[in-house]
């Protein structure tokens, strides 16, 4: 398994570094991360999310390797922002202030296939809750897609009523999914109905 560090702070950078190391693991710092999980299906990426270019690059990787295993290293301790980093992409997620221990493990855990959550983001995720943070993101017209597609729209349809192409429509819709934290059509319709955003259709 090979590793890489994403952090904008080379001291971090370099104790993380040190730490996986030791302990056995190949770790590297690549300048660019998306064309290096692309080298190889057996990689997992330790990403910062400091930034909203923080946030980009966590969407490009899922999008790039969807079972790419990454974990989250948080700057905020907010369960609403570990809850953000899963529904991105993260299979694991730790606060940037652990102890080396508490980051090995978490590291051996989600290379065995594992999620490592702190009780918060957990409990959150279980709710399946929605944060105010991701319902004001989903614009009122994508609420209305979801309400059509749990209708029985096809996305060929939606695309038609919309004014996209079907391409277009997939698109857009495969990002309203992210949004919510869903993986398919079935997911995101759920997670929709368990906020009662249907009822009104």
């Amino acid at each position: 398994m090979h590793l890489a560090v994403i952090d904008p702070l080379p001291m971090y950078r370099q104790g993380v570094v040190a730490v996986l190391s030791a302990a056995g693991y190949q770790v590297e710092v690549p300048a660019d991360p998306v064309n290096w999980v692309r080298r190889g299906s057996s990689n997992l990426v330790l990403i910062t999310l400091a930034t909203t270019e923080d946030w980009d690059l966590l969407s490009r990787l899922r999008e790039t390797t969807p079972e790419q295993h990454v974990i989250a290293v948080l700057t905020q301790t907010s369960a609403k922002t570990g809850v953000r980093a899963v529904r991105a992409g993260a299979r694991s997620v730790l606060h940037r202030e652990v102890t080396a221990v508490a980051l090995r493990r978490t590291v051996e855990a989600t290379i065995d296939g594992q999620a490592v959550l702190p009780f918060g983001v957990a409990a959150m995720l279980a709710g399946g809750a929605v944060d105010e943070e991701t319902r004001q993101a989903i614009t009122e017209a994508e609420v209305t897609w979801l309400r059509h597609l749990a209708a029985g729209m096809t996305v060929a349809e939606l695309a038609r009523l919309a004014g996209y192409s079907e391409r277009a429509m997939f698109r857009l819709l495969q990002g309203v999914y992210r949004q919510l934290g869903a993986r398919s059509r079935i997911e995101a319709i759920v997670r929709a109905q368990e906020q009662g955003w249907l009822r009104t259709f």
